[in-house]
């Protein structure tokens, strides 16, 4: 396994990942290990365009009705 030093880290930041890791029973390194996985299980800005590009495929390609149009329109009823 790796070992990662970061350096400069703002104090206020560190007492919040304290803070985090006593709620959640862990240490502060086994937090900031948590942290990083999870934030590295994220999917990235081209997985997001991709996922957001198949929805779109998907969607009937004709043009939409504008939804302040329709609040509109229900607002004079």
């Amino acid at each position: 396994m790796a070992t990662l030093t970061v350096r400069n880290l703002d104090d206020a930041l560190v007492t919040r990942l304290k803070e985090c890791a006593a709620q959640n029973g862990r240490s502060l390194e086994s937090e900031i290990r948590e942290v990083l996985a999870s934030y590295a299980e994220r999917p990235t800005n081209a997985e997001m365009k991709q996922m957001a590009e198949r929805i779109a495929a998907r969607t009937d390609p004709s043009i939409q009705t504008d939804s302040v149009e329709l609040l509109r329109e229900d607002r004079w009823r």
